[in-house]
């Protein structure tokens, strides 16, 4: 049994959830590849798979050994890598997690450019606005905004946006324009429910907090844009999330004298192993492209 190839079997059969599915990849029939995961499991003197009717699963040592082997797999590609010269560019597929709007404003209109450089390359982007664990999902690099819960993590800061008073000019004109933090007590707000509903801000060294209320609140950035432009409130929000309506005038910043926390974007690599040259590739390319005049203009 070749080693190597027993691992790079065992995690395509984890990654696609059946032999059948991993065979298909490999381009192998699915007998070769059930008779090397048996193989592997007699090596090892353990069970690595739950075979359930609904398909197949890593027992607990089967996690760990997926997470070894897919660094090892890994390690290898870019000892190949390194062997052959940068100007070979990148092979493979990358996985890259993002929050949904922000990718689709921002990502997603920028891959054309990035896959041109890296004509071998894939990418396997996964939209959600939640904070999913990255090894579990087999992410390379997570593009993350605000604050890091895990202080763990290791995470390269990519650029900083602002973050705004926002609202669209129909609803401005019927609530009438707020002049400071005190009048957005009598505002309605869309609420981000990920965020807390008091909202803080300085200026000249002075602070001002204001606890907001409103009839709707949402838990995707996509609900929250899709509110604020149906003229149900204003909200806070970065700067990117509204890029192209803030460009159009369709929303409009208010209490610009007032400023509220910027929002920094991280590039976020799994813990425990090093970061692959194509997500370090990614994470200078997204770096570059969201530093002004772009984020400023986009």
């Amino acid at each position: 049994m070749d080693r190597f190839q027993a691992m790079a079997t065992f995690v395509r059969v984890v990654e696609t959830g059946s032999f059948s599915a991993a065979a298909r990849q490999l381009n192998v029939g699915q007998p070769a590849v059930s008779k090397t995961i048996a193989q592997l499991e007699s090596r090892l003197q353990v069970s690595l798979l739950l075979r359930t009717t609904h398909g197949l699963s890593p027992t607990e040592a089967g996690l760990r050994f997926y997470e070894r082997a897919k660094a090892a797999i890994q390690e290898a590609d870019e000892a190949e890598l390194a062997a052959r010269g940068a100007g070979a560019g990148l092979t493979g597929c990358l996985r890259v997690s993002a929050a949904t709007t922000f990718a689709r404003l921002h990502i997603v209109p920028l891959l054309p450019r990035f896959l041109a450089q890296h004509p071998e390359l894939e990418i396997d982007v996964i939209l959600d606005d939640r904070i999913i664990d990255l090894v579990a999902e087999g992410i390379d690099v997570s593009l993350r905004m605000g604050e890091l819960a895990d202080s763990s993590a290791i995470a390269r800061k990519l650029a900083t946006g602002g973050r705004s008073v926002l609202a669209t000019p129909d609803y401005l004109a019927r609530a009438g324009q707020p002049n400071s933090p005190a009048d957005l007590g009598a505002h309605e707000a869309v609420i981000y429910s990920q965020l807390p509903n008091v909202w803080s801000f300085t200026r000249d060294g002075a602070a001002a907090s204001v606890s907001v209320r409103g009839r709707v609140r949402v838990s995707a950035a996509e609900g929250l844009r899709a509110a604020v432009l149906a003229n149900m409130g204003l909200t806070i929000a970065s700067d990117w999330m509204f890029a192209p309506e803030l460009a159009s005038g369709t929303v409009q910043r208010v209490l610009k004298d007032w400023e509220l926390p910027p929002l920094d974007l991280w590039a976020v690599f799994p813990a425990g192993r090093m970061a692959s040259a194509k997500a370090r590739e990614f994470a200078t390319f997204v770096e570059r492209a969201m530093t002004p005049p772009y984020s400023q203009q986009a």
